[in-house]
């Protein structure tokens, strides 16, 4: 067993943040040989309990959970930054030709290297995260997080129709593809596979029919897509699939809404779209920057919170402006403020990192593996620096309370912030 003493942060069942100013976490195997937390609390009170585990002192520093990513593009990690007047045309001009280029196995793992790199820089531990339509592409990424260690959920692309030539799948061979790729990643050391349709227009009803049936075969797969991010979009759904009642609905209605599935955006919703969301156990990916960046609108946290279903943050790279998570926390209190039904809701900066970590674990069916510091959780955490740079050091040392140092470092954190990634206990090695 190994020991760490610095500041704590953790969450408790309801959600509240859990902080020690002098915390000790204590980190050893499990009955199973993984490394993960044996205890967590004050120094005081735990240091007396452990005679002869070496204790890591880090002055000055948090301990916190691993960042989850709920929803990002490996294959986008060089589309960030690209101009476009809205959803369709930044797909058409920008990301369907990049995503054209890993047909080339070889750049598909040169890809894979950076963008796992740009999350470890900035305290991402574990993601949901989408391929392209090639096979290989989830082979190059499921290779190296399995190198790394990593928790990683992915899948490949269906888009059997609405596609240009380079990314357009053939029906039939995507879904034994598919299912080939569950076989070889799902549940292979931390990896996981999710049948990821790109978004109901991009796929023929056989294919979201195929999905669906391969959702059913294997049930503790996830189910990752994208959905009522954008009205132009919308309406185009509500064209290909008349019978449905509303885009969501094209989803259950083809056997892919259940726990463990996340749909990214939930925008415009209704109150029946969001009982829907509740009913069936699926989740959001609230993805603020992207929605910022392309003008397709704000989450309604009200509407969640009334019905009550899951949700998490998103970077939503490449569309997302930042792998960052302390940037999206931002956007999410940005979109809190100005983009609900009723304006002026205020996210606590508590809740923003707890949709960042523990909230997104549970939307993701890993509540008490991920995305937290309590006992039996996976030894994935970040230690912080409050004073990686001059203002935020400045800023930091003046909190008077728990919300004061988080919200600091939600406005004025950065990858700087991230002193040490910790992967199953041990350092990850610097990007």
């Amino acid at each position: 067993m190994q020991a760490f003493r610095a500041a704590l942060l953790r969450f408790a069942d309801d959600g509240s943040a859990l902080y020690d100013e002098d915390g000790l976490l204590v980190v050893g195997p499990d009955a199973q040989g993984r490394k993960v937390v044996r205890a967590a609390g004050s120094h005081a009170a735990l240091h007396g309990n452990y005679p002869g585990v070496r204790i890591e002192h880090l002055p000055g520093k948090i301990i916190a959970p691993g960042f989850i990513d709920l929803h990002v593009h490996f294959p986008q990690t060089d589309v960030i930054g690209s101009p476009a007047e809205g959803l369709l045309p930044w797909l058409e001009n920008y990301t369907f030709p990049h995503e054209a280029r890993f047909a080339d196995a070889a750049y598909a793992r040169g890809v894979a290297s950076v963008f796992l790199d740009e999350l470890q820089r900035n305290g991402v531990t574990t993601a949901l995260a989408f391929c392209t339509s090639h096979p290989h592409s989830v082979d190059a990424l499921m290779e190296e997080a399995e190198r790394r260690g990593l928790r990683l959920i992915a899948g490949k692309v269906l888009q059997d129709r609405h596609s240009p030539d380079g990314v357009r799948d053939e029906t039939e061979q995507s879904l034994v593809d598919t299912e080939a790729l569950i076989r070889r990643w799902h549940k292979k050391g931390r990896l996981g596979y999710a049948i990821t349709p790109r978004f109901a227009p991009s796929c023929s009803e056989a294919q979201l029919r195929g999905a669906g049936e391969l959702a059913a075969r294997y049930p503790d797969t996830w189910i990752q897509s994208h959905v009522a991010e954008n009205k132009d979009e919308i309406r185009w759904a509500r064209e290909l699939f008349p019978q449905s009642r509303s885009y969501l609905a094209v989803y259950q209605d083809f056997g892919l809404m259940r726990e463990r599935a996340i749909y990214a955006h939930c925008i415009h919703f209704d109150d029946e779209d969001r009982l829907l969301m509740r009913d069936t156990g699926a989740a959001a990916a609230v993805s603020p920057t992207s929605n910022l960046f392309l003008g397709s609108g704000f989450f309604d946290y009200e509407g969640a919170r009334r019905i009550g279903f899951r949700h998490g943050l998103a970077s939503d790279v490449g569309g997302g402006t930042s792998f960052c998570p302390f940037h999206t926390m931002l956007a999410a209190y940005y979109v809190g403020r100005e983009g609900q039904t009723k304006p002026g809701l205020s996210l606590s900066p508590q809740n923003l990192w707890w949709q960042h970590t523990a909230g997104a674990a549970q939307a993701l069916g890993l509540e008490g593996v991920v995305g937290n510091l309590q006992p039996g959780c996976e030894a994935d955490f970040v230690v912080i620096d409050p004073a990686a740079t001059p203002l935020l050091a400045r800023k930091t040392a003046n909190a008077r309370d728990l919300d004061e140092l988080l919200f600091s470092l939600i406005v004025l954190g950065d990858d700087r912030a991230i002193d040490r990634v910790v992967i199953e206990g041990a350092a990850a090695a610097a990007p």
